[in-house]
């Protein structure tokens, strides 16, 4: 068995030892699966005998529900597993100690040992009694406002668990509670950022950026795309069969964008803009790489609709590439962290020009310049656009 950092090999520790450490040694540590693997290594060396350890942790992330990180003997690091919000429908978490946490029970405890006939019959327990374990407990982590989350502990020791080991744990769980709550609250401010800020501009403002005013130049390509005729579909259509087609072309058009480095900052009904800092060399190439892989998502989004008797969607691009201010505009206490300056108009006029050109997407001669080199543009000619004085060239993409 490995001693946790700063531990000596044979050493012996008390329940107070860990509970100072708890408190005092893991301020420089972010991560809760970290402190909670270390937890376990220093319950062993001060003589509890744990051989399986689990927190699961109610998260609400846009995509997940939560968290379990899982600890046994030998392991230096906690294995962490998502959990979908569909958990609470599968039979594994409807017949688990988990879900009689959830439900309101103060603890659970199952001895291992005795005639599984005898028991409960939860899965988990036989999944146990395979690796030799011969006692578990469950109990809940009070964080504030009343959110609960789980810990457990299981032992192959025989006869499981004394009572002054239970007492030890116990002991434990409000100083576990506090560590893990400013953990699970500072990954919370973090999701919540990057989910409606972006993962660069949440960064930002973690760092402090949150002044009226602030924020710096930045050279990028930028990307402007608006769903077409959505006013039509919107008045016209039932509400959530409208909510579902956003989430959908959302979806298709998005998760290329980040998948090729872009930062979508922004939906504006049904358009978004995006940016590809010029940071990157290979920024605008990868524009376009996300916006053929759009163009694929949308094609098949398109035929998924026509199975269930809705109308296509169609949309328009436009893209420049320039210098925008990129950081915090608003009011004193509503702030946006957001792009502006006449690179970010253009695009918008180009994304306008694509209607009247009959393109979907449109690139000015600033941006082409960056790829024609690699890909297959075609010219479609000089044009006035509102807001700036001389015709732009243009340039349509089809890739």
């Amino acid at each position: 068995m490995n001693a946790p950092p700063n531990v000596e090999p044979g050493t012996a520790y008390s329940d107070s030892d860990v509970a100072h450490w708890l408190t005092n040694e893991t301020r420089d540590e972010r991560f809760i699966d970290n402190i909670f693997a270390e937890l376990c290594i220093r319950l062993q060396q001060a003589g509890i005998p744990v051989k399986r350890a689990s927190l699961h942790i109610l998260i609400h992330h846009p995509q997940w529900l939560g968290a379990r990180m899982m600890w046994t003997d030998g392991m230096r690091e906690a294995e962490i597993a998502r959990v979908d919000y569909d958990v609470t429908e599968r039979s594994e978490y409807i017949d688990s100690p988990v879900n009689e946490i959830h439900d309101g029970a103060a603890a659970v405890r199952e001895n291992l040992e005795r005639d599984p006939a005898l028991g409960r019959k939860h899965a988990v327990y036989d999944e146990m009694r395979a690796q030799g374990l011969t006692d578990y407990v469950a109990w809940p982590l009070y964080h504030t406002l009343g959110k609960r989350h789980i810990v457990t502990f299981a032992t192959d020791r025989p006869g499981g668990f004394d009572d002054a080991h239970l007492d030890s744990l116990l002991r434990l769980l409000p100083v576990l509670a506090l560590v893990s709550e400013i953990r699970v609250k500072n990954r919370l401010a973090r999701t919540l950022l990057e989910t409606y800020v972006g993962p660069h501009a949440g960064e930002l403002i973690l760092a402090g950026a949150t002044r009226r005013g602030s924020g710096t130049t930045v050279r990028a390509a930028i990307m402007i795309c608006d769903l077409r005729d959505f006013t039509r579909i919107s008045d016209n259509w039932p509400r959530d069969d409208v909510i579902d087609l956003l989430n959908g072309y959302f979806d298709a058009m998005s998760e290329p964008i980040v998948r090729h480095g872009g930062e979508i900052l922004k939906f504006i009904g049904d358009g978004l803009l995006a940016i590809f800092p010029l940071s990157q060399p290979s920024a605008c190439a990868n524009l376009l790489h996300a916006v053929s892989e759009a163009r694929q998502a949308m094609i098949a989004l398109n035929e998924k609709n026509n199975e269930i008797g809705r109308e296509p969607l169609n949309y328009g691009i436009g893209v420049h590439v320039g210098d925008v201010m990129y950081g915090n505009i608003g009011s004193r206490t509503r702030l946006d962290f957001t792009v502006i300056g006449p690179a970010v108009n253009m695009a918008s006029r180009l994304e306008t020009l694509t209607k009247q050109l009959g393109t979907k997407v449109l690139l000015s001669r600033a941006f082409a310049d960056f790829v024609q080199n690699d890909f297959d543009l075609e010219r479609v000619g000089e044009f006035p656009v509102r807001g700036f004085s001389a015709p732009i060239e243009l340039f349509a993409y089809h890739g």
